[in-house]
């Protein structure tokens, strides 16, 4: 948690600073303060826009009864980006912008869903391998009464009966 607050507080601006500098040698300094504002405006603008496409994409979902996962990050992307649109800066705009890209929004997507799919997947692994021990720890015990109730001791699902009242 350390590392990622360092990153932000002290190596972002100081990247911002000194990109701020370079582009400002380039293509002056009142050039570059306006680019700053402009880019600011127009990712206002985006943001608001896209945002309530979103919104009203979420909504029509869970009308319809269902989950809406990729509107929702959708959403969370394009807070990101107003967050990064309104933080001066070049490279703060730079990935505010990319964010608001439906196709890198969509890579990112997918990448985070492999990544969750694997750790769901090793985590499961590692719950069955200890329930496994633990049904081996304990000593194996057999009578009229444990016969009659089945034993799902590794068993994570949860029957039940669903009804909907409109």
């Amino acid at each position: 948690m350390f590392r990622i607050l360092f990153v932000l507080f002290i190596v972002v601006p100081i990247i911002e600073i000194a990109l701020l500098i370079q582009v400002s040698d380039i293509i002056g300094g009142f050039a570059t303060i306006a680019l700053v504002i402009l880019t600011a405006i127009l990712g206002a603008k985006l943001v608001k826009q896209q945002g309530l496409s979103a919104y009203s994409n979420v909504q029509g979902q869970m009308a319809r009864g269902q989950m809406p996962a990729s509107e929702l990050f959708t959403g969370l992307c394009v807070i990101i980006a107003g967050v990064l649109l309104m933080t001066p800066g070049i490279m703060t705009d730079a990935l505010g912008f990319m964010l608001l890209t439906p196709a890198i929004r969509s890579k990112l997507a997918s990448a985070l869903m492999k990544q969750m799919t694997v750790k769901m997947h090793m985590t499961m692994q590692q719950s069955q391998h200890a329930n496994t021990e633990h049904e081996q720890a304990q000593p194996f015990e057999h009578n009229e009464q444990s016969s009659k109730q089945p034993s799902h001791h590794s068993s994570n699902t949860i029957e039940g009966e669903y009804e909907r009242k409109d």
